[in-house]
């Protein structure tokens, strides 16, 4: 934001100001979810080692069997408890490296992708028609 004392009023002028950076608000947040549903797209449907189905699985961190559903649950939720036994338990089930780092990796992108969902919605609920007030 400027200031100019040249015979514009400040307020129009912190006004057009911040139509603008509105405009642009709406066009960085475009680019912000295309961003973000290109990288669920990719996690779920591009090549990888793991199945599509699988990695379809941790992203929704739902539908492993054991040990995988114990490692998905716990990237998805409580991450900083993941431990060196829980990925040799899932290496031992019969899962490689890389099938393993790209379950984790979809299991963090699909909480994520739960999270940003649900405060965009919480977003569109506080700024709603008749509710401006809740909004920030």
């Amino acid at each position: 934001m400027g200031v100019v004392f040249s015979g514009t009023p400040i307020v129009v002028y912190m006004r057009v100001e911040a139509q603008t950076a509105k405009e642009g608000a709406v066009a960085d947040e475009d680019k912000k979810r295309a961003a973000h549903l290109a990288l669920v797209d990719r996690v779920l449907n591009g090549e990888g080692r793991a199945s599509a189905e699988d990695r379809a699985r941790a992203f929704s961190n739902d539908g492993l069997s054991p040990p995988l559903d114990a490692l998905i649950g716990k990237v998805a939720d409580r991450p900083a408890q993941v431990t060196a036994e829980d990925l040799a338990a899932a290496k031992a089930s019969g899962c490689t490296e890389d099938q393993l780092f790209e379950l984790v990796v979809c299991a963090a992108v699909g909480q994520s992708a739960r999270l940003y969902e649900a405060g965009l919605a919480a977003l569109a609920e506080a700024t709603a028609e008749g509710r401006p007030d809740r909004a920030t």
